[in-house]
């Protein structure tokens, strides 16, 4: 572990416990400071809060990873010229970060942890700087709903339309905002199929609790409707370079990056052998049970598992998915793909390191917003 990584975790268990209030106070300084950038928000701040300290931890998380932090933070670059974000906007987050740190850490706080964050953002905010600048995409794109289905209580699926072209990889997700329920709250979504001829879209939503995004994505948009998509990012893609069979572990709609890496599969895999777990509370839950099941007929060299974790007797593998991927291994040489929620996530690849799977053979996204 570097020292500047060294500082900044010891630094956020200063502070950690007053999570909530840190954010609040952080984002109120923002807005003290330049006003105009509250009109960049929706109306109720409470997710956001939440996804700011999110983005605070995976960024402690990956500084002693180049080439991840380099690529993750390009990424954020790209995605956040949705909001028109200027650099001048950058250097008040900044200075407002730094302040809520010092006033909640309290007496503890020290010049080597001031210095330590203030390094760490302006790695932060250069390398998103560069990402935006370097990009030549529009900041989003509009895209017309062509097709809304309902697959469960909770779940839709839905396939869009970009109205203008809208490159990707398999694996990879989008920011989506709904402007004619739900302006300014942006939320992530996996695409659910490889890049199109027609350049159609598939996502998979499922309505969370008080989500308002996810329950209009699921109960009031409609066939004709415009949603607005932002740049690509993600890192769970196929390296075609690889010849080891894969595993693919899939958590209720974290469904939706496997289905599209499944998608890609099928336009050249012939020699690799593909594994696919797909687990859900119950029954009702594994809402593209069929679809996978007419997929692994047409091509032998995938695998089926459906599990259901509290659905005793129906029929199926029980337990959680890290308790099916124990049962099914040992993996020996496979590549690991893991998609679903982040409790999920984590379970499966506390299990994968139990059974000394090597981290480098492990690809996975956690999504809190699905």
């Amino acid at each position: 572990m570097s020292d500047l990584q060294r500082l900044l975790k010891e630094s956020w268990t200063l502070v950690e416990e007053h999570q909530d209030k840190l954010a609040g106070y952080f984002y109120a300084r923002i807005f003290l400071k330049q006003p105009g950038i509250r009109d960049m928000f929706p109306a109720t701040m409470d997710v956001q809060r939440a996804r700011l300290l999110g983005a605070i931890v995976t960024a402690i998380q990956a500084v002693d990873d180049p080439d991840r932090f380099d690529e993750h933070l390009r990424s954020l670059g790209r995605d956040h010229r949705k909001f028109n974000v200027v650099p001048q906007q950058y250097e008040v987050v900044g200075a407002a970060l730094i302040e809520s740190l010092r006033a909640f850490a309290g007496a503890e706080w020290s010049h080597e942890y001031d210095q330590a964050w203030r390094d760490a953002y302006d790695v932060i905010a250069r390398k998103m700087l560069a990402g935006a600048e370097a990009d030549c995409n529009p900041a989003w794109w509009h895209a017309e709903v062509l097709h809304h289905e309902r697959r469960s209580r909770d779940i839709a699926v839905m396939t869009v339309k970009p109205l203008q072209q809208l490159d990707y990889r398999a694996g990879q997700y989008v920011s989506v905002e709904s402007p004619a329920h739900h302006p300014r709250v942006w939320r992530t979504y996996s695409i659910a199929n490889a890049p199109r001829a027609n350049g159609t879209m598939d996502f998979h939503v499922r309505a969370l609790g008080a989500g308002w995004l996810s329950g209009a994505l699921v109960r009031r948009v409609k066939a004709g409707d415009l949603v607005r998509l932002a740049a690509p990012m993600g890192s769970m893609t196929l390296d075609r370079r690889s010849n080891r069979d894969m595993v693919f572990v899939a958590g209720g709609t974290g469904l939706a990056p496997i289905k599209a890496l499944l998608d890609e599969l099928t336009s050249f895999n012939r020699t690799r052998w593909v594994h696919v777990l797909f687990g859900a509370k119950d029954r009702d839950d594994l809402y593209d049970l069929e679809s996978l099941r007419q997929l692994a007929s047409a091509y032998p060299w995938v695998s089926l598992v459906p599990v259901c974790s509290h659905d005793q007797g129906w029929g199926g593998e029980e337990g959680t998915l890290a308790e099916a991927v124990e049962r099914y291994g040992p993996w020996k040489d496979h590549d690991f793909f893991v998609s679903g929620s982040p409790a999920m996530v984590r379970s499966t690849l506390r299990k994968l390191n139990q059974m000394r799977v090597p981290h480098t053979r492990i690809r996975f996204d956690a999504f809190s917003d699905h």
